[in-house]
């Protein structure tokens, strides 16, 4: 159907480096427009166009060195719309970030924000959650957008099904979902800007057949990576591991697979052992902005009354930011009891930094060949469980 002998399609966009031998852990650069990628990679997200409340320079800086953050297509159309977008010449210029962009297609948010939404074969219809107005996405539509965004790497339209959801659901809702991949395909062979890239995206519930399915007919499609999507729900970890179970076999070893929204540091951890590769989630923005903080031991609430009077930091030296070092869990408490936008960024630069850090300690540990043990050691801290029981 497609050709993939074309010009346009002759780009070296993922290199595989290393497999882990006990595992399916993958290390990977993921090479695009804006700069490359070390893979296991983690996105913070800036769904409008910042990671709220951190300078870009933040992400750019060494402490950080953030690869590749992600955008919200649905968001960014409302606001501040394509024709703003197009007369800065895209979202990089806009927000002033000279590194790569990942938007995902807005349709969950369609699926989740939207009001009065009507889904057919040509696309959706609904109404901005902003002020009502009527809208019409269609799988053309979306890459459009994305085009003038300015992505590196674009996400196609798809529909979302809700956890649980009868399997008849699920199977109606995957068929419109690889037909607007089709679509997709289409436009991209034909439209495809310079220097962007497409990933289908697996649907299917929590039906195994059907994640085969999607994920064997989407490779066929050919696109340059591929997520797996409709995970974090609401279903149980088990029924989230088993969708990547399925489907990551199944895509191709050379080309990048993302799991989207999620998720919790021992998630992360089961899924890259599982050969995924990307991953984005609001958590560390959103739970910093509500007073708490990732620790390689697990979550600390500094609103709770415990942390009044500690004299310790958030982590040990090399474990958080440096802007946060020898800070107190008290005085953040202090800051955030106060609503003082300080205890905010500092909660949200940590956060940050846990993330890429445990990243970047996944990709030391599948170099050296100890992922494996690495991961049961992390994950049994991180849940304070007994690693010898």
């Amino acid at each position: 159907m497609f050709d993939v002998t074309s010009p346009a399609r002759n780009f070296f966009m993922f290199t595989l480096h290393k497999t882990d031998t006990q595992t399916a852990a993958r290390r990977g650069t993921i090479s695009l427009a804006h700069g490359e990628v070390e893979t296991p990679a983690f996105m913070p997200v800036g769904t409008k166009g910042t990671v709220k409340s951190v300078h870009p320079q933040e992400l750019l800086d060494p402490a950080l060195d953030c690869r590749i953050i992600l955008g919200n297509t649905y968001h960014l159309y409302l606001r501040p719309g394509t024709d703003v977008l197009d007369e800065f010449g895209g979202l990089h210029n806009f927000m002033q970030w000279d590194r790569p962009i990942l938007t995902d297609s807005g349709g969950y948010q369609v699926f989740s924000l939207a009001k009065l939404r009507q889904i057919s074969s040509e696309g959706v219809r609904f109404q901005s959650h902003i002020d009502g107005s009527p809208l019409f996405l269609t799988p053309e539509k979306v890459l459009e957008i994305q085009r003038s965004i300015g992505s590196d790497i674009c996400m196609i339209l798809d529909e979302c099904p809700p956890y649980p959801c009868e399997r008849d659901y699920a199977a109606n809702s995957l068929k419109l979902t690889q037909q607007w991949a089709v679509q997709a395909r289409e436009w991209i062979e034909a439209n495809r800007p310079p220097g962007q890239r497409y990933f289908g995206i697996v649907q299917g519930g929590c039906y195994p057949e059907l994640r085969e399915k999607a994920a064997r007919d989407l490779v066929d499609l050919d696109f340059d990576g591929y997520a797996i999507g409709g995970l974090s729900v609401g279903e149980p970890v088990p029924e989230m591991l088993k969708a990547a179970d399925v489907a990551a076999p199944i895509l191709p070893a050379d080309k990048p697979r993302y799991a989207m929204g999620l998720g919790q540091p021992d998630q992360l951890l089961e899924l890259i052992s599982r050969g995924i590769d990307m991953f984005d989630c609001v958590l560390p923005t959103r739970v910093a902005r509500n007073g708490t903080a990732y620790t390689a031991d697990g979550t600390i609430n500094l609103k709770n009354a415990q942390w009044e009077k500690s004299p310790l930091p958030l982590a040990p030296p090399g474990e958080t930011h440096p802007l946060c070092e020898g800070f107190s869990r008290g005085y953040i408490r202090h800051l955030i009891k106060n609503d003082e936008i300080l205890g905010l960024r500092l909660l949200t630069l940590h956060n940050v930094y846990f993330y890429l850090h445990l990243m970047k300690q996944a990709r030391r540990a599948i170099d050296a060949g100890t992922f494996a043990e690495f991961k049961a050691g992390y994950i049994s801290r991180y849940r304070g469980e007994d690693i010898d029981a």
